[in-house]
């Protein structure tokens, strides 16, 4: 399913967050990794006056340079270090990410991170490359809860968001992929979704209740299946949990009370009152999880 893994680094300790992760799926997934320094001129050219253009040529392969050592450096912890390419090159961090992964890359990267002036954060380079990459993508953020205490983890079981038939399910096949290679427990789960106008007076309850009861049973019928499917698929170690909520807060709630998960969606579905949005779900589970976070892009239909 994938090509290669392509691990950006901008030579700080919380880009480097990412690196445990990378060397546990590049050694399941046996495929080659391509460790990248993207250098941002722009910090080089906002240190020289302009007269000294001309020495800019010699400061941007000295850079070069320095970040393919590094990168070296970082090659040598991985099993199968033969397997890691190291590439340095100058531009616009995110446009270089996103412009170097094909449609088969899986990139991992730090949601964090600093490079002298620049900052890798929600909002910068991830979120740059989070909104415009095409290509399967994991999210790692540094962690400041009491889940890092015991240092970074891997994961061993992958939570599945999914808002019914439709796009949240262009994900599936990745995490068959994952689970099978990287022999990962997998858990789907579904937060059913009942109108707060259905239950808006007292003189409606029973029919709320009614209401309420058919759209449960019928996320728990659909998360069966969906079961089903992954077990057909060959995923041997596969569940699901029932949430009751808002979607977002209780995948987050989910992912910070249980360890060592990876958590896979699509970036929107449908379920025919909404869409999970850049923004929306994704982008809270992004943000506030704590856990690595796989985003499928689905193609816009609008």
């Amino acid at each position: 399913m994938y090509s290669k893994i392509l691990v950006p680094l901008d030579a700080s300790q919380m880009s480097e967050k990412v690196l445990p992760l990378a060397r546990f799926m590049a050694a399941g997934l046996k495929i080659p990794v391509e460790l990248s320094r993207v250098i941002d001129f722009h910090i080089a050219e906002a240190s020289f006056a302009p007269e000294h253009g001309r020495y800019l040529d010699v400061v941007a392969s000295d850079m070069k340079d320095e970040g393919l050592n590094y990168l070296k450096k970082i090659a040598k912890s991985f099993a199968d270090a033969s397997a890691v390419h190291c590439s340095t090159q100058i531009g616009d961090p995110a446009e270089v990410i996103v412009e170097s992964a094909k449609p088969d890359t899986l990139v991992l990267m730090s949601t964090h991170g600093r490079s002298g002036a620049q900052r890798w954060l929600l909002g910068s380079v991830a979120d740059k490359v989070l909104h415009a990459t095409t290509s399967p993508l994991v999210l790692v953020r540094a962690k400041d809860s009491e889940k890092a205490a015991a240092g970074e983890s891997i994961p061993t079981t992958i939570l599945v968001p999914l808002d019914g038939p439709g796009l949240s399910e262009l994900v599936l096949p990745h995490v068959t992929a994952l689970a099978r290679k990287l022999n990962l427990e997998v858990v789907v789960i579904r937060a059913p979704f009942v109108p707060i106008s259905a239950y808006a007076a007292s003189e409606y309850e029973a029919s709320f209740q009614e209401v309420a009861t058919a759209r449960i049973d019928e996320c728990r019928k659909y998360l069966e299946e969906k079961v089903e499917q992954l077990q057909a698929g060959g995923v041997s170690k596969v569940s699901y949990v029932l949430l009751n909520g808002d979607a977002a807060a209780e995948i987050i709630e989910m992912a910070r009370t249980t360890p060592d998960n990876l958590v896979a969606m699509s970036t929107h579905g449908s379920s025919g009152i909404g869409r999970w949005l850049l923004g929306s779900v994704t982008d809270r589970v992004v943000r506030y999880s704590g856990d690595p976070v796989l985003v499928i892009r689905a193609a816009r239909t609008d």
